[in-house]
């Protein structure tokens, strides 16, 4: 049986003092506030080059794990995502509209949805292949660097994630 985050019991931490409380508290201090800043910001940088190609980050981002295997679950998609299906299906139903996806049952199994490219969404892939690239000219960085912040903060995710 797989034990849910929600029953973990965090490590007993010792009550800090005022002083201390305030220094781990301040705002520029926080992992999370930075992360979630930073993320908001990259998200923002996307957003022109995927508004050329009529694309929402989050349907960039499901189109990006179909491009690397085609034929999806929507479970598997959400997982590769960190997604639950219903933040996944509108955005899979949207890009299904868009003519880039097709949805379909799977005949094995007919609980579950299989995702997968049309011709379009596979077109699609070469113009997208821009959009990193850009994001990286306007911000200055060069692969290096984005390897050097990358690999930390999937390290992290690793962690966070726990064993499953």
């Amino acid at each position: 049986m797989r034990e849910s985050r929600a029953k973990r019991t965090p490590p007993s931490v010792p009550t800090p003092d005022r002083a201390f409380a305030r220094q781990v508290l301040a705002l520029d201090n926080q992992l999370c506030f930075a992360l979630y800043a930073a993320s908001r910001l990259v998200t923002q940088a996307y957003r022109s080059h995927l508004e050329a190609l009529g694309l929402t980050y989050a349907q960039y981002l499901v189109l990006l794990v179909l491009w690397e295997g085609d034929r999806m679950t929507v479970r598997e998609i959400g997982q590769r995502l960190y997604l639950d299906s219903g933040t996944l299906t509108p955005v899979l139903k949207r890009l299904e509209r868009l003519g880039l996806v097709r949805r379909a049952r799977r005949r094995d199994d007919e609980r579950e949805v299989e995702t997968r490219l049309t011709a379009a969404g596979r077109k699609l892939e070469t113009r997208a292949a821009a959009v990193p690239l850009g994001v990286l000219c306007e911000a200055g960085l060069t692969i290096d660097e984005v390897v050097q912040v990358r690999e930390p903060v999937r390290a992290l995710m690793h962690k966070l994630k726990g064993p499953r």
